[in-house]
């Protein structure tokens, strides 16, 4: 359209001196139209020379503007990826803590048996210190029968077969209870030492457990920041969205703006046409 008017201005402007002796019965109404058309055209080459230098800066913007668009685009994709790692990072840390959870209550169950039979084996150990008791006190009661023995022959003879009887007997479960007594020590021994193993075990499982709250807390720590990063670069796209649209609606109304002078500029050429 632009280069359309520029011909008509160029034949109007270029005619030939015929054309102007014929036109020389012009009043000077038509001189000064002339005039005013010529300033009307300067005016408006001024005007598209600004508006082809706002468009140009136009086309710069957008293209940063395009630029950094892309480029929050990218960045909120790497936030996105990221964001899903420390996520898979979080349900595996979970998985790894319901595990360590797991083995903590099996850790107690097992000391709370140890704990059950350590209590059996001392009320087996307390009822076996009894029962020696027990054989001591016979054993000093036969040796009381056998001083009074000495006193009376016929009746020691016999006291002694009767007791040595059950002084064997009583050495016999003496020797039991001994044997009996050692193994209980042994059970004891190895109760402890599994009571120790349960508690390094138990230790060990609280240690687990803290480090799996401390990286918890730091991956809770880093999802926020890649969630307020994020909610940043969407406001920062909405924002050049915003000025976007409003140099396009100002591109419009300045497009709008030429055609109504040149829609003017070809009126008065036709006006000028007809004198």
């Amino acid at each position: 359209m632009s280069a359309n008017l520029n011909n008509g201005i160029l034949r109007t402007l270029n005619r030939t001196p015929q054309q102007s002796s014929s036109s020389s019965s012009m009043n000077e109404s038509g001189s000064s139209v002339i005039d005013t058309i010529r300033k009307r055209m300067q005016q408006m080459k001024d005007e598209l020379a600004k508006s082809q230098d706002e468009l140009h800066a136009y086309q710069i913007e957008r293209e940063r503007e395009k630029h950094a668009r892309e480029q929050a685009e990218g960045e909120i994709g790497g936030l996105q990826r990221r964001t899903q790692l420390v996520e898979e990072d979080l349900e595996r840390t979970e998985e790894r803590l319901t595990q360590a959870t797991q083995k903590l209550e099996e850790a107690s169950k097992a000391a709370d048996e140890s704990e059950r039979g350590r209590k059996g084996l001392e009320q087996r150990t307390y009822q076996d210190d009894e029962r020696i008791a027990t054989l001591e006190q016979q054993l000093a009661e036969a040796q009381l029968i056998a001083e009074d023995s000495d006193r009376k022959y016929d009746e020691v003879a016999r006291r002694i077969n009767i007791m040595e009887v059950d002084l064997e007997r009583a050495e016999d479960r003496a020797e039991a209870a001994e044997a009996k007594t050692l193994e209980l020590e042994e059970e004891l021994k190895v109760v402890g030492n599994n009571m120790k193993s349960l508690e390094v075990s138990e230790q060990e499982a609280i240690q687990r457990e803290e480090s799996y709250e401390e990286q918890i807390r730091d991956l809770t720590t880093r999802l926020k920041e890649a969630e307020q990063r994020a909610d940043l670069a969407e406001r920062t796209m909405a924002k050049l969205q915003k000025e976007v649209d409003r140099l396009e609606d100002e591109l419009l109304a300045e497009r709008e703006k030429y055609k109504n002078v040149s829609d003017e500029l070809d009126m008065t050429l036709n006006e000028l046409s007809g004198y």
